[in-house]
């Protein structure tokens, strides 16, 4: 049990994959609070067309 655990403590695939991870989801998170606001945005611009043509 003592050698399973040494092994993955030297095994540094694992660390790699969990950091790639990490990354891509904050990546993600940014992502998508951007495209929220920049939403609400176009939401309002559409709006005020919507408004102007009645």
């Amino acid at each position: 049990m003592l050698s399973i655990f040494r092994q993955l403590m030297k095994n540094s695939d694992g660390a790699t994959a969990i950091e790639y991870t990490l990354i891509v989801s904050l990546i993600a998170v940014a992502a998508i609070t951007a495209m929220g606001k920049v939403g609400g945005k176009i939401t309002n611009v559409l709006t005020n067309v919507s408004n102007a043509m009645t």
